[in-house]
């Protein structure tokens, strides 16, 4: 718009709406879906939780101050150390943790590790530690935090064999979330190929493929799983371990996408655009990728994103059930298998830590999903 001689002059405010009219009109369909998708809060805020987890767990070898094998002896069972600044004996400007001593349960007999209040140990960062390869290539043995005096230091206390269950988590975290990763990209390729398949062509090879899809969907999970567990060798490494249980999980996790999926395209298969690219003699697979997926693909991001959870929460359930990691593997689910007893629920109820990040990585994921849908709506307004 420009100013006329029989126009009054635009103004600033004027000026602004029109230069965000024409950024809003010429942007595209992913700017579209950031902009919605940044007004909403609890999405971006859930999407900040799941990014701090993955940081942590792809560095776990600087965050945590120790391995996941690595025990101390001499507290087992131990209470959570917390930094502090100020206890009895007065303040410091350097946080402390107090020092440990062993006691004797008068009731069980059995030796408890107890806090000593008359002992101080300050905490320091970027101490050596164990050597240990950061992702797996990068040669470290700086630790973020620990005790200037070399002695251990467990924010969150130790389990029954004096393993620290802070560093243990952050191993757990990456373990459960690349399961999750991997388990939903196979299912994603696998709805991809079936369901597209079926949307495409329709006809038989849709009503195979669908009474196909039904014989799966109806396959009753924990005895397959069960069954699955026993078939494994024994004598597997925990690397094999993981990786057949990332594809168990992928082979299973498809049909629901895949079915959606098939919808999708059978909307849109007579379409002047997908009729255009078959006449012009395109292949099957080029029309699919190109021209079809392309116009929910959106969703597709939205179906995926909400996967998520239930791949996590499979694999959570079958190691707490032990039927998916063994140890010395070590997730989430791995973990709560050693808080199934109520003495543990009793005497060290810090081994629950894992089912917080259980909780807030599944209402992450689903929080960031209803963001997403909403974003990917052009009829939604996200808040």
């Amino acid at each position: 718009m420009t100013d006329t001689p029989d126009s009054p002059p635009e103004t600033a405010a004027e000026r602004r709406a029109r230069r965000q009219r024409e950024r809003y009109y010429s942007a595209s369909q992913w700017t579209l879906i950031w902009w919605r998708f940044r007004r909403h809060r609890a999405a971006m805020a859930a999407a900040c939780v799941l990014g701090v987890m993955v940081f942590l767990g792809l560095f776990a070898e600087f965050f945590a101050p120790y391995g996941t094998t690595e025990r101390n002896r001499d507290y087992l069972s131990g209470p959570p150390q917390i930094p502090m600044f100020c206890d009895d004996n007065g303040c410091s400007l350097r946080p402390f943790v107090h020092g440990t001593r062993t006691e004797r349960d008068p009731v069980t007999l059995r030796a408890v590790a107890m806090p000593d209040p008359e002992t101080r140990r300050y905490v320091s960062f970027f101490v050596e530690g164990q050597p240990a390869r950061l992702l797996g290539v990068i040669p470290i043995q700086t630790r973020l935090v620990g005790l200037e005096d070399g002695a251990r230091l467990h924010l969150w206390g130790t389990d029954q064999m004096g393993r620290d269950v802070f560093s243990r988590t952050l191993y757990a975290t990456r373990t459960s979330l690349s399961i999750g990763v991997a388990g939903v990209l196979i299912s994603f390729v696998l709805a991809l190929a079936i369901g597209g398949a079926a949307g495409y062509f329709g006809g038989m090879v849709d009503n195979v493929i669908q009474r196909f899809t039904e014989v799966v969907r109806v396959i009753p999970i924990i005895p397959l799983y069960m069954g699955l567990a026993a078939a494994m060798p024994k004598d597997w490494s925990s690397t094999q371990v993981y990786f057949a249980m990332t594809i168990i999980l992928g082979l299973f996790g498809w049909p629901t996408l895949a079915r959606r999926i098939r919808s999708q395209l059978l909307s849109i298969r007579g379409e002047d655009y997908v009729l255009a690219a078959e006449l012009a003699g395109a292949r099957p697979a080029r029309v699919i990728a190109t021209h079809m997926l392309p116009s929910f693909t959106s969703f597709i991001i939205v179906d995926l994103v909400i996967s998520f959870p239930y791949m996590i929460l499979s694999e959570t359930a079958l190691s707490f059930i032990g039927l998916g990691l063994r140890p010395p593997s070590v997730s989430w689910g791995v973990m709560l298998q050693q808080a199934q007893s109520v003495q543990a629920i009793e005497q060290a109820p810090w081994l629950f830590i894992p089912a917080v990040f259980v909780v807030l990585a599944v209402l992450a994921f689903t929080v960031l999903g209803d963001g997403l849908r909403d974003a990917a709506d052009p009829y939604s307004e996200a808040r």
